[in-house]
């Protein structure tokens, strides 16, 4: 592992644990020239999926991509980096089992099933620009289902 300080190539591990529900580890390194301490984690690298987009063009699937599309839906919410990174583990396993190439549709729809569930100011968020409201009337409409 590099050194982010001072780009030295030897650093020493001084503890590894695990995180979110042993889907990675977490590690402290110390740089052995520099001794600046410093945090990786690693985990599984998901199977690349192939996302099939409304227009029908394809991309690679893109964990920060959908990461940061939900934090901006969480924007000023009670939300934990606990809970994004469960969703998205759980979205990822649901993938697997979806085939190697999958339609955003049901990428989104799964998100705003889970995303519901954690916060509704969120959900509400993501919906709007998933659904495109166009108008207060859809908006009122996707309310008025949350409401029920």
């Amino acid at each position: 592992m590099i050194c982010p300080k001072c780009k030295h190539e030897e650093t020493s591990v001084l503890d590894s644990r695990d995180t979110h529900e042993k889907r990675e580890i977490r590690r402290r390194r110390e740089c052995e020239k520099c001794e600046y301490r410093f945090t990786t984690f690693e985990r599984v690298e998901s199977t690349n999926f192939i996302i099939i987009k409304k227009d029908n063009s394809r991309e690679s699937y893109d964990r920060q991509k959908l990461e940061r599309g939900l934090w901006r839906a969480c924007e000023k919410r009670p939300v934990t980096k606990e809970q994004i990174e469960k969703l998205l583990n759980g979205l990822e396993e649901e993938m697997a089992n979806m085939g190697k190439e999958i339609h955003s549709r049901n990428i989104g729809e799964s998100i705003m099933d889970k995303l519901r569930k954690i916060d509704e100011v969120a959900y509400i968020r993501f919906a709007s620009v998933y659904r495109h409201f166009k108008d207060l009337e859809t908006f009122k409409k996707e309310l008025s289902k949350l409401i029920d």
